[in-house]
Order: structure tokens, then sequence, then C-alpha cells
């Protein structure tokens, strides 16, 4: 399994949010200064993260992001899956992929499936909140 850049800057970006936003609208350049992540890279990064009703986000001069509830409630699984769109440890598992025709009769599928499972279990397990924190 390989996270991407995607996937660990939006983690980034929610734990700079929740750190620093106190309810406030932060600028996408404070986050970008702050993290050292290309601005035009987060302006990839945070429409997919405002549609998912992850981030408020407001445009124009006094505009900025701000989370959509608190740090507790967001879980590391889900903004990987939003961003990566698997967490699939092999292609055989991923959801709508072309069928492996040997997985009735795969000796690993089990193995592969369980890895899956532990991965996805501990990620839903790990919030914002525990980020921050170093909690897990």
């Amino acid at each position: 399994m390989y996270i991407s850049t995607k996937g660990r800057y939006a983690l980034r970006v929610l734990v700079d949010l929740a750190e620093s936003g106190n309810g406030r609208l932060v600028p996408l350049s404070e986050i970008a200064e702050r993290q050292e992540i290309s601005l035009k890279y987060l302006e990839r990064i945070m429409p997919l993260l405002t549609k998912a009703g992850l981030v408020n986000g407001v445009s124009g001069k006094k505009g900025g992001y701000s989370l959509t509830k608190k740090p507790s409630e967001y879980n590391a699984g889900d903004v990987l899956r939003l961003t990566e769109g698997t967490l699939a440890p092999v292609s055989c598992l991923v959801c709508n992929s072309e069928p492996c025709l040997r997985k009735d009769k795969c000796k690993t599928v089990a193995l592969w499936s369980s890895l899956e499972n532990k991965v996805n279990s501990f990620l839903d397990s790990v919030t914002i909140e525990d980020i921050i924190n170093k909690n897990y």
C-alpha cells in the first residue's frame, strides 16, 4: 500500500486547520506556508475536501477555510479513502476492479483481505485530534 502526497497533505491540512483555525477562516496561503506545501497543489486538494463536506471554503479577500466538525469527529481512514480511492493492498480487492480468475483458489487472498481490514480498522480509529495529540 502506498499513500500519495494527496492523502498525506489532506491530513496535514485538516490538522493545520484544527490547530490554527479556532473557528476562523484560515487563508490557504497560511496553510501552504506553515506546511511547506505548494499553494498550487493545495488548490487542487481543497475542492475535494470542500465537496466532501470536510471543510468550509469562502472565496474572497477575507476568505479561507475552516473545519466543519470537531477534530475528534474526523478519522484518518475517511480522509485517505476520499483522497486515495482505496486502501486495498492488492488489486483483486479493489471494488469494481476486474475479477481475479484465481480468487477462488488463491491461497493468499485471505492474507490480503485481513491486512486490508486491519489497515482500515486502524485508520478509522485514529482521529485528527488523535494525530495532534499523537494518541494512536
